[in-house]
């Protein structure tokens, strides 16, 4: 599988109800010194992420479309793309310009990529 495969696979993955809700999961996809830039501004960690995610609940649908990949180093890669969401009448809304940061790192059961940093930025397209 390619990197920009497994990376917007993870990405995907991560937009998912039953991923984002449980919290083993979440706490294995994401980078112990994960940091995240979000949508309204406001910086989480990787702590204060896993907790709101096992939180949430009746969040629409994430979109995610145009996945971009730009390898940084060996073991660092740069995923940008488009998510959105759709309102009731399924117009679109939440137009977002997203950019995560994957890592390469060791483990027990071996290599994994981790999350180590996400950011959302409104789109006005």
């Amino acid at each position: 599988m390619t990197v920009l495969a497994m990376s917007s696979s993870l990405e995907r993955q991560l937009h998912q109800p039953a991923t984002r809700n449980n919290s083993k999961i979440v706490s294995e996809l994401l980078h112990d010194d994960f940091e995240e830039i979000g949508r309204s501004g406001r910086h989480y960690d990787k702590r204060q992420t896993v907790a709101a995610l096992e939180q949430e609940t009746g969040r629409p649908v994430i979109h995610a479309e145009d996945f971009k990949l730009a390898m940084m180093t060996e073991g660092v890669a740069l995923l940008t793309y488009k998510s959105f969401q759709r309102d009731a009448a399924g117009n679109i809304t939440r137009r977002t310009l997203r950019s995560s940061v994957w890592v390469l790192s060791e483990h027990q059961t071996g290599e994994r990529w981790q999350l180590r940093f996400h950011q959302g930025t409104p789109a006005t397209e």
